[in-house]
């Protein structure tokens, strides 16, 4: 089974390309929804959440606080790095699961979307790590027209790697600074490249 990376900083169109490659029968795991059941409602990191940031930190239905826990983790790292701690060692065992139970259906490619590339859990089981880059004044106008407020688009976007951190990851870069257009043929043509010549085909292309 071919493990396909995907990863970028925020704002720059992971999800785009994965959703991309999604549509075309390419099974994907999202860490982003992943991170979202696991503090949902009875999820696998509330108990530990609780533990470690007090009551206040769940809710009623026992999901997380998202309110609450941003305001505490706004401006302290050191909280920070703790709730993402907690949430990425739960998300990657989802992921470890799931990669596995790929592997006995015999699924050819699975793709991981995770905008923070860790080692463990990540580049670690990625045969392939494909890089989306976007300049920065792009990416922050994205963030804002989803409703986001300006200072804590930039605030989110200065913490994590910049683009070239990300490219350095990467075993090819694709650059979401043009077009929807420009963007769909960097992925035709590593889809060419790199999984039609590995025996992936994806479901709206013909058998040769």
């Amino acid at each position: 089974m071919f493990v396909l990376g995907i990863t970028g900083p925020i704002g720059s169109g992971k999800s785009t390309v994965s959703g991309y490659l999604k549509d075309k029968g390419i099974t994907v795991l999202d860490a982003d929804q992943i991170s979202r059941d696991v503090t949902a409602s009875e999820g696998a990191a509330i108990d530990e959440i609780e533990a470690e940031f007090g009551f206040k930190a769940i809710g009623p239905d026992r999901s997380l606080n998202r309110k609450y826990i941003s305001d505490l983790v706004f401006n302290d790292n050191r909280k920070l790095d703790k709730l993402s701690a907690i949430v990425h060692k739960n998300v990657f065992i989802v992921i470890d699961k799931r990669l596995e139970e790929e592997k006995k259906n015999k699924t050819k490619c699975v793709v991981l979307d995770v905008p923070i590339p860790v080692n463990k859990g990540f580049v670690d089981h990625c045969d392939q790590i494909w890089a989306v880059t976007c300049d920065d004044h792009i990416r922050l106008s994205r963030l804002i027209s989803r409703g986001m407020d300006r200072e804590d688009a930039l605030r989110r976007m200065s913490v994590q790697m910049n683009n070239d951190e990300y490219a350095a990851l990467g075993d090819h870069v694709i650059d979401n600074s043009g077009t929807r257009e420009e963007l769909e043929e960097q992925i035709d043509e590593l889809i060419k490249a790199e999984l039609n010549g590995r025996g992936i085909r994806l479901s709206d292309e013909k058998s040769e």
